[in-house]
């Protein structure tokens, strides 16, 4: 059977993806050139680019999709000091454990060498750590813990990069202790953040919505985004998705969409990261410390509620239900801004925010 463009085009993508993990595996990314991926595809270099605008938006997507491909596990729910052990230790099960592995080694290279991709991934990161937050806040409520979270990243982090470079210094064992005792360190984490004092409250409208079926990169599977706050969010703006989470009450579906005028080359870094970061949380926490919020990628999403031209700062948000668009905010604080109207106390249509 004759496959249309379209199929042609999708198999052509499988094609070049799969030479590229083998080719990566194999000769890492420096030993890896577009032309050996194009011949071990059996395609031209021009049906490489055609798919990805570079090797190493190639590179990241590759990555992402053997991280996508790895089984979690199903954690049973424990204290956060436990939590943090179990976090630890599936993370740090990956890290190298001789000279000749290198790991993640021309991963993070690849994003330092870039500032751009570089401030991406700090964001990144940033996004990980309310996840991780979040998670260790429904095992322990009572208090903020993600400058916490991010304590642990810091040094899961840094033992990796230790781990590469001087082979045999990194004791994992040492590693998961020192995360397991950081649940219990006082950080003195506050919320709300200052800047959120001065949000201007999201304005009503009311406009028909289609929710669009999307794809949750946390769950692994399909959504209908048809109620709740829709957060559309530029990668330098991954952070402020705390915001939404925070402010809407519980029940409340949140949608986070990161978006980017490069979407080729970082969207694949999200995924990636976001992959990576399931499969160590599902280790370690129940599903529904960690799975409040939907993560997709999908920019029909974005467009439905108006984001066409996103670029890295772009922040807005709507309040979605019954079929209808009820509110709406844009620029710093929109996510907060709109979560606040999920309780049922939607603006007025003079109210200012976008």
């Amino acid at each position: 059977m004759r496959l249309s463009r379209v199929q042609q085009q999708e198999r052509n993508r499988a094609r070049v993806l799969a030479a590229a993990r083998e080719e990566f595996a194999e000769h890492g990314f420096r030993g890896t050139g577009v032309d050996r991926i194009a011949a071990r595809a059996d395609l031209t270099r021009g049906a490489v680019y055609s798919n990805f605008p570079g090797k190493r938006a190639l590179y990241f997507a590759a990555l992402a999709e053997v991280a996508e491909q790895a089984p979690v596990g199903e954690a049973e729910a424990t204290g956060a000091a436990q939590a943090l052990g179990a976090f630890a230790r599936s993370w740090v099960s990956g890290l190298p454990v001789g000279g000749d592995d290198r790991g993640d080694a021309d991963l993070m290279a690849e994003i330092t060498a870039d500032p751009r991709a570089s401030a991406v991934f700090a964001r990144i990161a940033m996004l990980e750590s309310v996840l991780l937050g979040a998670a260790l806040e429904y095992l322990s409520p009572g208090e903020r813990r993600v400058r916490v979270a991010r304590s642990v990243l810091t040094t899961l982090h840094g033992a990796g990069r230790m781990a590469t470079a001087a082979p045999g210094f990194t004791d994992p064992f040492t590693v998961i202790r020192a995360c397991e005792h950081l649940a219990g360190l006082d950080l003195e984490d506050a919320w709300p953040l200052p800047h959120l004092a001065h949000v201007p409250p999201a304005r009503a409208v009311d406009r028909p919505w289609s929710g669009p079926v999307a794809f949750d990169l946390l769950t692994r599977a399909p959504v209908s985004v048809d109620a709740g706050v829709v957060v559309v969010l530029g990668l330098r703006r991954l952070e402020a998705a705390e915001e939404a989470l925070r402010a809407a009450p519980d029940g409340v579906p949140i949608t986070l969409v990161p978006v980017t005028d490069d979407p080729g080359e970082l969207l694949p870094l999200v995924r990636l990261a976001v992959a990576a970061l399931r499969g160590h949380l599902s280790r370690a926490f129940p599903t529904a410390a960690w799975t409040r919020a939907r993560i997709v990628l999908d920019p029909a999403v974005a467009a439905a509620v108006g984001v066409t031209e996103p670029d890295e700062e772009t922040e807005s948000a709507s309040l979605v239900e019954g079929g209808r668009i009820l509110a709406r905010a844009q620029g710093r604080g929109a996510g907060h801004a709109v979560a606040a109207c999920a309780s049922g106390a939607v603006p007025s249509t003079g109210a200012s925010g976008g």
